[in-house]
């Protein structure tokens, strides 16, 4: 049978077309066009159906520009990325220098060192709502903030307010160098957690790194040996030994289930949200503690008697420690949102010889032989891991320019069907 227009091909011919077009979700429109040029015919339909279809791809563009954040071809990536390893630098180091400002002064409560990591919450407001202020993006603050996210943010919330008390904890109890060493668990907890929650995949590149910081960490531990309190019981020991080792799993397990989370996460601003609720969940846990062991009373009682410094440096360093707290929050959520869980532990975890750097720097510490090799494994170590990551990244766009030109040509190929 002879087909001289469009208008004449019988419903049946079309079977063959339509089991091609259905190998591409972007073709699903020429369907619905060949269909709509069967109802009303001529070239007219086929005219809509093509300004249709570019219509809907180009939806498509914009919602694929604004939603896909942790996508390493967004603007905002290298950005994002930057600026909350910045956050988890300086957050981490001043948190780190101003809690040994804090002990060295006599301050000694573990309830005020829980209840500062958390209690700055109110600044996250910030990152939440700027962005709409200044109207950088258009999505209105929790807008996508279902029921599910808010039951888990909460749970979250509530092994972080855990994982702070039983840190504080370990630290009240053990000294620095027991204290390094039993934390520098953690990375290798994490690792172990990455693989059986999110299928994190084990390279040389990793691994490699996991082993040299964790050398790194027990080397600092090591040469800290002698910063032994005097009045450090067995009974203490034992309650800051097991504290401290629940605080380590308990961090390694929170940064996967983050990251899972983080999977149905689009956008930066929603990150920030979830952390909102999860340091609103650990504060309340951490207020409930210090109403119910006088730990605000002890607070005034710290101030006015017990630190060395009087009480308007005491609540500066007290405040000053809310800040970097935050900041080391914003930056170790938004690199797991970004990156991976074990990307965050990485990053953590190789900050501990840069606050041991920091502890020279400002409070004179000695700086021998040990802690030179440590840093230099840590560097190490970091480096391997930072190349690996980039390697993987170029892999990934290299990956998905291929895909792009071999869907474009199959679109091509089947918009010449079409027109045949």
């Amino acid at each position: 049978m002879e087909v001289t227009s469009t208008s004449q091909v019988p419903t049946q011919s079309h079977q063959p077309l339509t089991s091609m077009t259905a190998l591409k979700n972007n073709t699903r429109d020429i369907d619905e066009s060949i269909d709509q040029e069967e109802e009303e015919g001529g070239e007219e339909a086929h005219l809509s159906s093509s300004s249709s279809t570019m219509d809907n791809n180009n939806n498509n563009k914009m919602q694929q520009l604004h939603a896909d954040q942790k996508s390493t071809t967004n603007k905002r990536y290298m950005p994002l990325l930057v600026i909350n390893y910045l956050m988890l630098f300086v957050g981490s180091l001043s948190s780190s220098l101003l809690s040994k400002y804090y002990f060295n002064h006599k301050g000694s409560s573990k309830w005020v060192s829980t209840w500062v990591q958390s209690v700055g919450f109110p600044l996250l407001t910030i990152p939440i709502f700027l962005p709409y202020l200044l109207k950088i993006t258009k999505r209105k603050p929790f807008t996508d903030f279902n029921p599910k996210m808010l039951i888990f943010s909460i749970f979250l919330g509530l092994l972080l307010g855990l994982n702070n008390l039983l840190f504080s904890w370990g630290n009240a109890y053990l000294p620095v160098s027991t204290s390094a060493l039993l934390l520098s668990s953690q990375l290798v907890f994490n690792l172990v957690l990455s693989v059986i929650i999110v299928k994190q995949k084990i390279t040389f590149s990793n691994l490699n790194c996991v082993i040299l910081l964790t050398l790194s960490s027990i080397l600092i531990g090591l040469d800290s040996s002698h910063e032994k309190p005097s009045d450090l019981t067995r009974k203490k020991y034992f309650i800051g030994f097991f504290c401290t080792i629940g605080a380590g799993l308990l961090f390694a397990l929170n940064m996967p289930l983050l990251e899972t989370v983080y999977k149905r996460v689009y956008c930066y601003e929603m990150v920030m949200e979830m952390q909102l609720v999860i340091e609103i969940a650990a504060t309340a846990l951490a207020t409930i503690g210090m109403i119910y062991d006088g730990g605000f009373s002890e607070l005034k009682e710290e101030s006015h008697r017990v630190f060395d410094k009087g009480p308007t440096i005491y609540f500066v360093t007290v405040f000053a420690n809310v800040v970097t707290w935050q900041l080391c929050f914003m930056g170790t959520s938004g690199m797991v949102f970004l990156t991976s869980s074990l990307t965050g532990a990485v990053c953590m975890t190789a900050l501990v010889s840069m606050n041991v750097l920091g502890g020279v720097v400002v409070f004179r510490d000695v700086f021998g032989g040990v802690k030179a090799v440590a840093t230099v494994l840590c560097i190490w170590g970091f480096c391997s891991y930072v190349y690996g990551m980039y390697n993987k990244m170029v892999e990934q766009k290299a990956e998905m320019r291929k895909k792009n030109e071999s869907s474009t040509e199959m679109i091509h190929m089947v918009n010449g069907v079409v027109s045949y």
